[in-house]
């Protein structure tokens, strides 16, 4: 299922400089809602960012139920943070380590690696990424 508040254009110089799990430029994860902890459309990171926003997921309803039973809903619109709520089919930068606890459960979302930070290996190991990838690279033999 995908949803038309998706836009995978953003602002072309978000993240530049950044790498994704491919180890080529990051590309944009979703600008309508704008996701990132620096709500510039990509999942790059820094030091202020504690809870490392770094995989670029396609929501699901499984994996937004799953995390509202963690404690972390990411459904309920919050105006005062500029946050919309997220419905199945959004893009969203999403921690690390909640990706990998819903990985661990059974109900991990989608991955789009070339949106996906070099630094969520961090947390997740690539190849459980790679399990989970949505976009297929220019070149799929790095996916072996």
């Amino acid at each position: 299922m995908t949803s038309d508040r998706n836009v995978h254009e953003g602002d072309p110089t978000a993240g530049r400089g950044e790498r994704n799990v491919l180890g080529e430029a990051l590309e944009p994860c979703g600008t309508d809602p704008v996701t990132g902890f620096y709500r510039d459309g990509t999942c790059r990171t820094g030091p202020d960012d504690l809870g490392s926003h770094t995989v670029c997921a396609v929501m699901t309803a499984e994996f937004l139920s799953h995390q509202r039973a963690v404690g972390n809903d990411l459904t309920t619109p919050r105006p005062a943070f500029a946050f919309p709520g997220l419905v199945p089919g959004d893009r969203w930068c999403v921690v690390a380590a909640r990706w990998l606890q819903a990985y661990e459960d059974g109900v991990a979302a989608p991955v789009v690696l070339a949106a996906t930070h070099e630094r969520a290996t961090d947390i997740v190991p690539l190849d459980i990424l790679r399990e989970h990838a949505v976009d297929v690279p220019a070149d799929p033999s790095s996916l072996t």
